[in-house]
């Protein structure tokens, strides 16, 4: 396999929400954020919560600037660089907001190249965080960060003078405190008065709450700042979203290289084309969470009967009309309602009970004893047969000092969470395909709802056929059983075990024989060797049948997994 790794079978859905049903598990959902008024309809209609902005503690003085639009990504790069040098000149921190790591390590070679000292801030340098925002705000330092880190720190104008005290240690003294405190001050003065932090974007994101995020991280508290986005019509939003009147009057401008359009127009263009970028966002998050919520209320049933088994101290109640459920069930497969005695699949019904329960029930006998045989006086009669036969295992198992009820608790527990997973599967497999449906002119949305509401009665059903079959057919097994049983599994691998040694051997005698004699191979190519056929002398157990070991697992998840 690539890599030399071992194929495995794809791991199995145990459990599984989106994040939009699991939040709402929740009574009360509340937040606070400084870029929700973006997302406000997403809120309302998804939680039902409504966004209320709360003004600003200091008045926001940032200068945020517009944006400039070039032809080129070289000739955007190019710009940048100049940018980061003309400001740093004035003594201002300069943070630079990149969307992926491959933009901020080319704008990283770019300012090497013309020896501008900075640092990167992003998932490869996560051991330096804390150092590196701590220093971000001093004069003249530039801090290229991504979308993935640094978003909700709080840049301070002059540096973290806190993080400086703590650097001295325990042995301090009251005038080191205050001498660095002394070289903050002056600092931060110097910043403030050189206009504060600036901030550069390299592209517009698609969303606009990640631009506001990025902006915020200046002029906080009332201090100065200033801000600006550099964008070119290669930019992949700009590209994809742009709308072509934009794109026409870039061309009819006639830039020359290293020309840029700073106009308001361009900016409302470019909001548009995040709204549009939001939208189809927002509409795919929506319809992800309308599939999940045909799952989601099965997965509350699901859960909920769960809940109700691990409180119970008892479930025999549960157990005796699930028991009348199935055999209702299997008489409806094998006897018509409102049918005729003639139309009745007796044979039928009575090897579907016998594999079911593990008791036979003579019904052609009861049919033969009385004239008029209804199908209720049927159900009846095979549930008091049924019960009492159960009735009698439980008295078997109370006298060999076993509880009943908690083999019945565990047992139903563990069938539950089994055709739990493989329904999550099923689902799955059912939502990849769903949107084919539309093919056939069907409504892939309501196919889907159809359909997994039928796989889950399919379920419940299935869960109560394997609790009663399981049951019906779990027995006691003696030590002496046991140990015989084991003996009787080491003897056959012994016995696998020297056949394929006879083979290994009876192979490399004929390859040597072929080797000294070739002619005599190709002679002996039409005669067909003699191979002593393995005889089995017990019964072979089936993959879907009980475990001969008494676990009341089935065969192919107990003794005879792979």
């Amino acid at each position: 396999a690539k890599e030399r790794l071992q194929i495995r079978r794809e791991n199995q859905t145990v459990a599984s929400t989106t994040l939009q049903n699991y939040f709402r598990l929740y009574d009360k959902l509340a937040g606070m954020t400084g870029t929700a008024d973006t997302e406000a309809v997403e809120f309302k209609q998804i939680y039902g919560l409504e966004v209320v902005i709360i003004p600003t503690h200091m008045p926001m003085i940032r200068d945020d600037r517009n944006d400039l639009v070039y032809l080129t990504i070289d000739e955007k790069y190019d710009a940048i660089v100049e940018e980061i040098d003309e400001v740093t000149e004035r003594g201002q921190p300069v943070l630079v907001g990149t969307a992926s790591i491959e933009a901020s390590e080319r704008l990283s070679k770019e300012l090497n190249r013309r020896k501008i000292k900075h640092s990167v801030l992003n998932a490869k340098q996560h051991e330096r965080e804390a150092e590196i925002v701590a220093e971000a705000g001093r004069p003249r330092v530039v801090t290229i960060a991504t979308n993935m880190a640094g978003r909700g720190t709080d840049i301070v104008l002059g540096g973290n003078w806190e993080a400086e005290v703590a650097a001295l240690g325990e042995a301090k003294t009251d005038e080191q405190v205050d001498a660095v405190k002394d070289a903050w001050q002056e600092r931060h003065q110097a910043v403030i008065d050189a206009g504060g932090l600036h901030i550069v974007g390299t592209e517009r994101h698609e969303s606009r709450r990640i631009d506001n995020q990025l902006r915020g991280r200046a002029g906080r508290q009332g201090d100065p700042g200033s801000s600006r986005f550099f964008l070119s019509m290669e930019d992949e939003l700009m590209r994809i979203f742009a709308s072509d009147r934009l794109r026409g009057f870039m061309q009819s401008l006639g830039l020359e290289r290293g020309e840029a359009i700073e106009h308001r127009m361009v900016n409302n263009s470019i909001e548009k084309a995040q709204r549009r970028v939001e939208g189809r966002n927002f509409d795919a998050r929506k319809e992800l969470l309308e599939y999940d919520d045909v799952a989601n209320d099965q997965r509350h049933y699901v859960y909920a009967q769960r809940n109700e088994l691990m409180d119970a101290e008892e479930i025999e109640d549960t157990l005796a009309d699930i028991r009348e459920e199935v055999i209702d069930d299997v008489i409806g497969d094998y006897i018509p309602p409102e049918s005729i005695e003639e139309q009745w699949d007796v044979e039928g019904l009575e090897q579907a009970l016998a594999a079911e329960f593990n008791s036979p029930q003579p019904i052609r006998e009861w049919l033969f004893e009385e004239d008029s045989v209804t199908e209720v006086g049927l159900l009846e009669r095979i549930v008091t047969t049924v019960t009492d036969v159960y009735k009698a295992k439980e008295d078997e198992w109370g006298q060999a000092g076993i509880d009943m009820r908690s083999i019945e608790k565990q047992l139903m527990l563990q069938v539950l969470d089994q055709k739990w997973k493989e329904h999550l599967a099923t689902m799955d497999d059912l939502r990849q395909g769903i949107h084919l449906r539309a093919y056939a002119q069907k409504r892939p949305k309501q196919e889907y709802k159809r359909e997994s509401f039928t796989l889950f009665q399919e379920l419940q059903d299935s869960i109560n056929h394997e609790v009663v079959r399981l049951l019906s057919r779990i027995q006691i097994r003696s030590e002496t059983e046991i140990e015989e049983a084991e003996r009787q599994r080491r003897l056959q691998a012994a016995r696998n075990m020297s056949y394929s040694h006879a083979e290994a051997a009876n192979a490399a005698g004929e390859s040597e024989r072929d080797n000294g004699a070739p002619q005599q191979r190709r002679r002996g190519q039409g005669q067909s060797a003699r191979v002593e056929t393995y005889v089995r002398t017990e019964r072979k157990v089936g993959r879907n049948e009980p475990c001969p070991c008494g676990s009341g697992k089935k065969y192919k998840h107990c003794c005879g997994r792979a």
